[in-house]
């Protein structure tokens, strides 16, 4: 099985562990994966990411000449991904850049013209309507006119996707699993001397951009609620609403109960994860007009839950897209934006140690059984049969 896989996100090394893993499952699995040779990342990290070259056995990685710094819709490929198509010759091309994406587009193109006959698979996080209009709707609908097999990272984004006239084979998984190994339970005194954690605080975490989608003006709001209580917010991340939240924190007389930590590259997040008694996604729906790609936002997997969860460590959500489904009953989940409801669920948490241990335990349970890279390795290997690849 030769299997070419297009994506950004493998531009980050951790990211490509769930394609190791693949490898590793079947010897008879050949997994080259393009990325583009420099591309701009968002979220938490936003840098240039420079990959190189991984050749590891039946995995490698190879940096592809592009266009597109860092608009995931218009990254196309030159001259570098049809050298790579007629020398490996893929029996499947699965692009992860969503069903309106030029890449897709032009791997199918490649796909005929060089008449490799390979099975065209798509992977898609959007789990909202839209609306679209030439010449975008004509992209989309090329490209899913000739799928073979869609993976989606939420069952709304498939349902989605069906709406929109595809009816073939169909996956629903995350992206990106969880190495059960680095994210595990693991105490981490140094850490907390270093940002000054009362020994008796409960902290309270958070990981991600600082954005208003994520709901953190609705998380301040809670903890302000339980100013009785000795607890420490702990926000590992960037956004530009970092600001206003200083601000308010600082009207409400909380300023010295709160820590930022900036910066902080994807492999080092377990020992902060570690320093939480219970990690917070308190994600919000944001709706706007209708646009060429999308109304509003809405949260689309919130792959932070399992990294907490398997670090042993309690995860509080809002009922926001596709988190009351990647939770299940291993977590608290509240109405988004009702800073009453969050609080209710923190304070159960800061005073009952038992339903604390009881969640680290099944929190990690859950990301064992259905999370880690080598169990949606073992997916997708599945998936591939069932499309007719072996």
């Amino acid at each position: 099985m030769r299997l070419l896989v297009i994506s950004h996100t493998y531009g980050i090394d951790l990211n490509c562990e769930k394609l190791r893993s693949l490898a590793h499952l079947d010897p008879n699995v050949q997994i080259t994966v393009g990325v583009p040779k420099r591309w701009q990342s968002g979220g938490v990290q936003h840098h240039v990411l420079r990959p190189a070259t991984i050749d590891d056995g039946n995995f490698r990685r190879l940096p592809l000449g592009h266009l597109s710094r860092n608009h995931q819709g218009l990254l196309c490929f030159g001259p570098d991904l049809v050298r790579l198509l007629r020398q490996f010759r893929p029996q499947m091309i699965q692009v992860e850049q969503g069903a309106k994406s030029l890449a897709y587009a032009q791997t199918i193109t490649l796909n005929r013209w060089l008449g490799l006959g390979a099975k065209n698979l798509l992977f898609t996080w959007w789990n909202l309507p839209y609306q679209l209009t030439f010449p975008v709707a004509q992209l989309e609908a090329y490209n899913l006119r000739h799928t073979h097999g869609l993976i989606a990272g939420n069952q709304a984004g498939a349902d989605i996707l069906r709406q929109r006239g595809y009816s073939g084979p169909t996956a629903v998984m995350p992206q990106l699993g969880v190495d059960e190994t680095q994210f595990r339970p693991h105490p981490q005194p140094a850490l907390a001397r270093q940002l000054r954690m009362p020994d008796h605080a409960f902290v309270v975490g958070y990981v991600g951009r600082f954005v208003i989608e994520k709901g953190l003006l609705t998380l301040a709001d809670a903890l302000t609620r339980l100013r009785s209580h000795p607890w420490v917010w702990l926000l590992v991340g960037r956004g530009p609403l970092k600001a206003t939240l200083m601000a308010k924190m600082a009207a409400a007389g909380l300023t010295d109960r709160v820590r930022w930590v900036d910066r902080v590259p994807h492999n080092t997040v377990p020992p902060y994860l570690n320093l939480m008694h219970t990690l917070v996604l308190p994600s919000e729906t944001s709706r706007t007009a209708a646009t060429l790609t999308a109304l509003g936002w809405q949260e689309q997997f919130g792959h932070v839950l399992i990294e907490a969860m398997a670090a042993g460590v309690p995860v509080i959500g809002s009922d926001c897209g596709e988190i009351p489904q990647v939770i299940g009953t291993a977590g608290l989940v509240f109405p988004e934006g009702n800073a009453a409801a969050l609080s209710d669920r923190l304070q159960r948490l800061m005073t009952n140690s038992a339903d604390r241990q009881l969640l680290v335990q099944q929190g990690r349970d859950r990301v064992l059984a259905h999370y880690t890279n080598t169990v949606l390795a073992r997916q997708l290997l599945s998936f591939y049969h069932h499309l007719g690849v072996t």
